[in-house]
């Protein structure tokens, strides 16, 4: 009979014994050993003072001995490095007459080998050649005859005598540093400076760059008064051109970047942001026609919330989007009528509602500014097919009235562009001054250029 394996078991190896045998395994009792302990021999020598004195008398002894074998082994290596050495530099010393004296031993081998040739191949000219040898003899004999008597000359005579050529020895010495002052044609101080094409630049310089306050005449076009930093417009200044533009404001890598405001030659202006030369952020834009718009810019153009009063007495308050009205905006008209809702690129498209003078409303979806589907409550049509859900204008109404709130609320820029055109108008001043300043310096050098002043303007 077999027995069924029980839920542990299942899926296990079996040990080959039956679940009713039960194993108990012996207990043993385990015993403590104390290990024996050998005694230091610190310890025993510490209790000895006679075997103490041994070990260190022996050990010094070692030591003594060590350290003078060592010693003696590093005197002997010293030794032999210094005759290295002393071998090493006399070589190097006497090098340079080797190798003359083997190049001069290498120009003998050669002229008799030469006259070797010419005595075969040109017997008649035997006596030439020893003629020829014996007059380089002589003066060979001479030149050394002179050499070993001229240290014995009188110094009169001495004074012919060439003198060998010393080593050059390059280093690196500090260069004069100019003068660093206000004078013209440095590099730093009041300076005029004239550009190829025509322009001119009256003021400060610094590295050879236009640096601090002056005053740049465009050729035939305009000019900049204000501050400079490596050569551009940086922190406040007035940009004047010819047509008769005008900004004053802040400035940064020469482009108009703070707040500030421009006026148009055509009578327009603008007062707010600047990002990278153009209108960015909030501001107010004043047409020569009296229209006006309040609010958000974008890379010079409209964008985001604002209202806008038109010339004819219509305003709009809402969203914008390149320049045009788009979104949710509200737009009263002079005459008391009334539009709320949805707009496309300066259209009424969309979802929205009308409000005549007289009260009655038109309602539904609006498509290039006229009515498309009115909505199913609306009185004008009320047999219409077709119809939008008037719960669905009501939102589109609401959401435009809640844009013309949040237009109204922009932030207002006027206090900040206000004391970017003060510091702009001061930045002016000291920038005609440091202009004045130069040309002074340029006709009359010597003259101190601290006690001239300039009118405000």
């Amino acid at each position: 009979m077999h027995h069924k394996k029980s839920e542990v078991q299942i899926g296990k190896e079996s040990s080959g014994v039956s679940s009713d045998f039960i194993f108990n395994q012996p207990t043993h009792q385990t015993q403590t050993a104390t290990t024996y302990k050998r005694p230091l021999l610190t310890q025993s020598l510490s209790k000895s003072p006679t075997l103490y004195q041994l070990a260190t008398s022996s050990a010094a002894a070692s030591s003594s001995s060590s350290s003078s074998s060592k010693s003696d082994n590093n005197n002997r290596i010293q030794l032999l490095l210094n005759r290295i050495q002393l071998v090493a530099n006399r070589i190097q010393f006497q090098l340079p007459s080797i190798r003359g004296l083997r190049f001069h031993v290498t120009i003998v081998i050669l002229s008799f080998f030469v006259f070797y040739l010419i005595i075969v191949f040109f017997p008649d000219s035997f006596l030439l050649l020893l003629e020829f040898v014996s007059a380089v003899s002589a003066a060979g004999a001479l030149l050394f005859s002179l050499q070993l008597a001229l240290p014995r000359l009188p110094s009169s005579i001495r004074r012919f005598r060439p003198r060998p050529l010393l080593p050059v020895f390059w280093a690196v010495g500090r260069k004069k540093q100019k003068q660093q002052g206000s004078s013209y044609g440095g590099s730093t101080g009041f300076r005029e400076q004239v550009f190829s094409n025509g322009d001119v630049y009256q003021g400060e310089i610094r590295k050879g760059k236009c640096w601090g306050s002056g005053v740049y005449y465009y050729s035939m076009s305009g000019r900049y008064e204000g501050d400079w930093v490596d050569g551009k417009y940086e922190g406040f200044g007035v940009e004047t051109w010819a047509r008769g533009s005008r900004y004053k404001g802040q400035f940064k890598m020469g482009l108009r970047h703070g707040f500030g405001v421009y006026r148009f030659y055509t009578g327009d202006v603008y007062a707010g942001e600047w990002s990278s030369g153009q209108s960015h952020g909030c501001g107010v834009h004043t047409c020569d026609d009296g229209s006006k718009y309040v609010g958000e810019f974008k890379w010079g153009v409209k964008h985001g919330l604002g209202h806008y009063h038109f010339r004819n007495g219509d305003t709009y308050a809402g969203e914008y989007f390149a320049d045009k009205m788009h979104g949710f905006g509200v737009y009263r008209f002079a005459n008391d009528h009334l539009y709320e809702g949805t707009w496309h690129e300066g259209r009424r498209q969309g979802l929205g509602m009308y409000t005549f003078r007289n009260g009655e409303t038109q309602s539904g979806h609006w498509q290039n500014g006229v009515l498309d589907v009115p909505s199913t409550q609306n009185a004008m049509y009320p047999v219409s097919p077709v119809g939008v859900n008037h719960s669905r204008i009501l939102n589109a109404v609401q959401e435009a009235r809640r844009a013309a709130e949040k237009a109204y609320d922009v932030a207002k820029v006027d206090e900040r562009v206000n004391r970017a055109v003060a510091a702009a108008n001061r930045a002016a001043n000291a920038a005609r001054l440091a202009a004045l300043k130069a040309v002074q310096k340029q006709m009359h050098p010597n003259v101190n250029t601290e006690s001239i002043r300039v009118p405000i303007v």
